[in-house]
């Protein structure tokens, strides 16, 4: 590889204090790529975030100066890099928690490879997409958000406001999840974030349009506790 591509790679940033997990990391991660970068406390890893611009964030919760979710909190006062969480931390509140501060996505420790690869892919074709442009596309269904037109093999699929504004805020984050409290926030308002029934119906109504088989849904996800995951492309 020449320094030509290296300088085009995306760069990530992993922000962790283990030494063993960030030997993991770049052995994973350093193979051409990917350009990555390390920080072993929550304040270096801030002020790396800040100089080195990464593409994507992979940050442990547990670190020796800051909790993660601050440090989420800080980076999300400037910039929207996609921050994926990894943690030993099993507990549906801490999942909670890091992804309502802004985390784009949650791995527990321990994971696999290919996963963690996959998850970066998504993140960084999400975050080089124009949202408003977007054509989302999996198996059957596909939502042009331009045009505000759902189809489900082809033929055009009738949603409530309400049920498209549900589908395109998980378009926006196809691949990664999105919690009941930020769902319920944005499409209903702030009254309504603690109201998860009313999101369970809407997307009850919306499965039954546009998934194969609604009792088993292959394109939203439920993540128990947590939220709702949209199929990646």
């Amino acid at each position: 590889m020449n320094a030509d591509e290296k300088r085009t790679a995306p760069v990530i940033l992993i922000i962790d204090d283990e030494v063993a997990i960030l030997r993991f990391l770049r052995a994973a991660l350093d193979t051409g790529e990917f350009s990555v970068h390390e920080a072993q406390t929550g304040y270096t890893g801030i002020a790396a975030a800040s100089a080195k611009r990464p593409d994507v964030i992979l940050l442990d919760l547990g670190l020796p100066d800051l909790d993660g979710v601050e440090v989420i909190k800080r980076i999300r006062e400037w910039s929207e890099v996609p921050i994926i969480v990894l943690s030993v931390r099993e507990a549906e509140s801490e999942k909670v928690a890091a992804l309502d501060a802004g985390a784009d996505d949650y791995l527990t420790k321990p994971f696999g490879v290919a996963e963690l690869q996959a998850r970066i892919r998504v993140s960084l074709r999400r975050s080089q997409q124009q949202a408003p442009e977007a054509v989302y596309r999996s198996d059957d269904l596909e939502v042009d958000v331009s045009r505000r037109r759902v189809t489900v093999s082809g033929e055009e699929v009738q949603l409530t406001p309400t049920e498209y504004e549900l589908l395109r805020l998980l378009v926006n984050h196809a691949g990664n999840v999105v919690t009941h409290t930020q769902i319920l926030r944005k499409i209903w308002g702030a009254a309504y974030g603690e109201q998860q029934n009313i999101l369970r119906v809407n997307i009850s109504h919306l499965r039954q349009k546009i998934e194969k088989n609604p009792s088993r849904p292959r394109l939203i996800i439920t993540e128990p506790g947590v939220g709702y995951r949209l199929k990646g492309e």
